[in-house]
């Protein structure tokens, strides 16, 4: 059974820091590209990082350019979103999302995709 986990959210001041973890298991970790989206309420989701296993680049949307660092550990199946300079605007529910094809631009993917439960990020101002 594929499970991606999330953690590491919470509550947190302005311009404080958070990093948010996410464990996969059930899957070839290598065999997919694993980014981070976000919701909002009231909005879509965003895709926030994310990473191509096969080149190694990231990307990274431009409201957090700067702000965030996407990485991963392939031997522990974990990936981490590292947040800092935090903004009441970054407040939402963050997913990790494994995706089989590889990512488009700015995080677009088609096919096979597996999506974590989310965590809470709250940042107030």
């Amino acid at each position: 059974e594929v499970q991606l986990v999330e953690s590491g959210g919470g509550l947190v001041q302005t311009g404080g820091s958070l990093r948010l973890s996410c464990a996969a298991s059930g899957f070839t970790f290598d065999d997919y590209a694993i980014g981070w989206f976000r919701q909002a309420p009231g909005k879509e989701p965003e895709g926030v990082s994310c990473l191509n296993s096969g080149d190694g680049s990231t990307y990274y949307a431009s409201s957090v350019k700067g702000r965030f660092t996407m990485s991963s550990d392939s031997a522990k199946k974990m990936v981490y979103l590292q947040m800092s300079g935090l903004k009441f605007e970054d407040t939402a529910v963050y997913y990790c999302v494994a995706v089989a094809t590889g990512w488009g631009s700015e995080c677009s993917y088609y096919g096979l995709n597996y999506w974590g439960k989310g965590t809470l990020v709250t940042v107030s101002s």
